[in-house]
């Protein structure tokens, strides 16, 4: 299918309701194509093929339903089926938006302890069916663009980059040349995402400066003293950053120091947590299903080990996507240990995100 519904499609889905009322049309219309469904997003896996010795690029058609564009620099939510229950994880694009709007690519990295990256490298098949979230996300790209621009990253931070890069690789035909400065750390060769074609990218604009850097010969770039040495007009540019979180904190401190803070853009694989909670018996009132968690599972972790689908867009606190009312009981931010609570006699709920909050004791949420 297109990613927009068709008249002919949107004809067929109001034809398939009428015959099958009170049964859901969706009951029906996946037997057909597994694609055809109203109640979720939807997506076919049309190619997995590896891009390091740990990474992989996959390459998602969207099903019926999906008329989403994104920017380069977004996120996307896939959810894929691993022993018998969907585990829901965000990925960073790293293409613009195809030229047909018919593809969706994402490129994974498969971390030790990664249940579900592991699987998206090393498990998953072509012809997969897996669930999407629409896409999300503020670390784009303005238009235009800045008269000098830095892109600043490490491991698979540069995916989000990756997708800026051939972005701005379309734009040169009408835009000419840019003034931009990549730098870019991967542990070494074996390991290094997009070498090659950052390497044409550079050679097809005189205009870029690419720096690709091995941290276990070079070791890892001091911000901001290593920027100093290869880019010394840093200040000057507008940056987007993306990568470790020790690579972003030690940036913002930079920026910060040199009084250009708002010249910084970064994005977040995962949120910081530095708070804990006491943990406790987690209802999640609308499912019917109750979870113990300990103080370190965010409540939307519980949830999906409860089977249940829940809400989600970047799981670190950014989007607001996660947000669930909670009805009793208390949760605690795990970022900065600030704690929300519903007594038992209130009358109204309280809204949590549930991505960054874990139990704090007892809890509801109407979920």
């Amino acid at each position: 299918m297109t990613a927009a519904l068709s008249g002919s499609a949107r004809r067929l889905r109001s034809l398939a309701t009428r015959l099958t009322t009170p049964l859901l049309p969706d009951d029906y219309l996946t037997l057909i194509n597994p694609l055809w469904s109203a109640r979720e997003l939807r997506g076919l896996i049309v190619s997995v093929t590896p891009e390091a010795e740990d990474a992989a690029t996959i390459v998602v058609e969207p099903g019926w339903g999906w008329e989403f564009e994104h920017a380069a620099g977004q996120y996307i939510g896939i959810g894929v089926q691993i022993d018998g229950r969907f585990v829901w994880r965000s990925y960073s694009l790293t293409t613009p938006p195809s030229r047909d709007g018919k593809r969706l690519v994402i490129t994974v990295r498969a971390m030790p302890d990664g249940f579900a990256s592991q699987h998206l490298v090393n498990g998953v098949a072509p012809g997969t069916v897996v669930r999407l979230a629409p896409p999300a996300g503020e670390f784009v790209l303005p238009d235009p663009l800045p008269a000098k621009a830095l892109f600043l990253s490490a491991g698979s931070g540069i995916t989000p980059i990756m997708a800026m890069l051939r972005s701005l690789d379309r734009r040169s035909e009408t835009d000419g040349g840019a003034d931009i400065v990549v730098v870019h750390s991967s542990p070494d060769e074996d390991r290094a995402l997009f070498a090659d074609e950052l390497d044409l990218l550079a050679r097809r604009h005189p205009s870029w400066h690419v720096v690709q850097r091995h941290t276990r010969t070079e070791g890892h770039l001091d911000v901001p003293a290593g920027l100093d040495d290869l880019v010394p007009d840093w200040r000057d540019r507008q940056t987007w950053a993306c990568g470790p979180a020790a690579m972003l904190d030690d940036a913002e401190q930079a920026w910060k120091a040199a009084g250009v803070a708002d010249a910084l853009h970064l994005e977040r694989f995962a949120a910081s947590f530095s708070a804990g909670a006491e943990g406790g018996t987690i209802t999640f009132a609308k499912s019917g299903r109750t979870v113990e968690a300990d103080g370190a599972t965010t409540v939307l972790q519980a949830g999906e080990q409860a089977g249940i689908q829940m809400p989600f867009g970047c799981r670190m606190g950014i989007c607001h996507t996660c947000v669930a009312p909670l009805s009793s009981g208390g949760v605690r931010d795990l970022r900065d240990g600030s704690e929300q609570r519903v007594a038992d006699t209130d009358q109204s709920t309280r809204t949590v995100q549930t991505c960054v909050t874990a139990a704090a004791g007892d809890c509801t949420v109407d979920l």
